[in-house]
């Protein structure tokens, strides 16, 4: 084991020319990031956990009960062991031909079945006030996390000089407040990789368990080879957006329809304006050439930078989302459902005919929000972010 970790992290790979693990270890004079440190995250990933939990429980839930969110789940199918076989071992979405089999069966007509099968995939959804307590958690944290970001960095001379995150690397002390911004938003995005299984399913589960793989791998390789000055602009900047988006979705879920139009619209001009304008004219242009013109060239720095922009891909995904939903807004009046990231798969689908390739454009699949007579963007429980 020794072997490989030493392998692994080989200075020539991971450090520039000329610096070595060494040059990074705690001295009486000043301390410096060590590996160990990130150890910590664990057990504060599952003391989030449990706070989240708690949170939810005891202020989410009295919160969405006083502003008179839904606290009931969608009608439930009633019992039937034939079609419950189908639905569980066959299909969720009977073809036709297999409809008119069972209304045989059953003698049921097939509207009837159709509705029972619309009613027993409902059933499965979260109800509004389980996404209000959520997104009210992630609100809450996003708030916390991003406000502590912004005092602390303006404090910081790399806030607006960004050549400053290379100036006397690697010999760059560790600062209490850094340590602590670093840890904490380290062990939520630990603590979001393990809950999303457990969390609202949405359309996009693939796009956002890559985005926490790639943020949980830069926020623990920029840590360890001490370049974490970048890092936190790159975290504050992500978390900006997150806090409109969640407080957007709690409107939502209130039926405070103007509120929440005009939240989602705002999310919309945040998100774009800071991750495809200052995301790169900041963080990538700073990693990709001023760290090179400072530093030099080495291995490490082309695996900072190649996740770096896989993140910029993501942005460019939910932008374009983002945008047809902005645009609906504009063309109709009303803002439309936000593809983002916040449609659960499980979708509200009110069908009226049967799913056949013959009909099947005569399906329409609406949110949750169109179920409540909201607009149906923001109806699943999180995005980024969630970043």
């Amino acid at each position: 084991m020794a072997g490989i970790l030493a392998w692994f992290w080989n200075e020539r790979f991971w450090l520039p020319h000329n610096v070595t693990w060494a040059d990074l270890q705690s001295t009486e004079e000043a301390a410096f990031p060590q590996a160990e440190d990130l150890y910590l995250a664990f057990p504060l990933a599952f003391c989030i956990f449990m706070i989240r939990l708690l949170f939810e429980r005891f202020i989410a839930k009295p919160c969405a009960l006083g502003l008179k969110v839904q606290a009931n789940g969608p009608q439930k199918a009633q019992p039937n062991a034939i079609l419950e076989k189908v639905f569980t071992a066959i299909t969720k979405h009977p073809d036709e031909k297999r409809l008119e089999g069972l209304s045989k069966q059953l003698d049921w007509d097939v509207r009837s079945i159709q509705r029972w099968f619309r009613q027993r995939r409902n059933q499965e959804k979260p109800s509004t006030l389980t996404k209000f307590c959520e997104s009210m958690w992630r609100f809450t944290f996003y708030l916390y996390i991003f406000t502590y970001g912004v005092r602390f960095l303006k404090k910081t001379p790399w806030l607006w000089n960004t050549r400053q995150c290379w100036n006397g690397y690697p010999y760059q002390p560790l600062m209490p407040d850094l340590h602590y911004y670093y840890i904490v938003e380290l062990s939520f995005y630990w603590s979001l990789m393990f809950s999303q299984f457990i969390d609202i399913k949405r359309k996009d589960f693939g796009i956002m368990f890559t985005h926490h793989i790639v943020t949980v791998t830069l926020i623990t390789f920029s840590y360890v080879t001490n370049l974490t000055r970048v890092g936190t602009l790159t975290l504050c900047l992500h978390d900006a957006a997150d806090v409109v988006l969640e407080a957007a979705k709690m409107a939502n879920y209130c039926k405070c329809q103007k509120l929440s139009d005009l939240l989602f619209l705002t999310f919309a001009i945040v998100f774009i304006v800071s991750r495809l304008g200052i995301y790169p004219l900041w963080i990538l242009n700073t990693t990709l050439f001023e760290l090179y013109e400072a530093l030099g060239n080495f291995p490490a720095l082309w695996v900072f930078n190649v996740l770096l922009v896989i993140l910029q891909v993501l942005h460019c995904f939910w932008s374009y989302l983002i945008i047809k939903a902005a645009y609906k807004a504009i063309s109709k009046g009303k803002v439309a459902k936000d593809d983002r990231s916040d449609i659960e798969s499980s979708s509200d689908e009110e069908e009226t005919v049967p799913r056949s390739k013959t009909l099947h454009s005569t399906i329409t699949t609406n949110g949750t929000g169109g179920a409540n007579g909201t607009n149906g963007y923001l109806t699943g429980g999180t995005c980024s972010e969630e970043h």
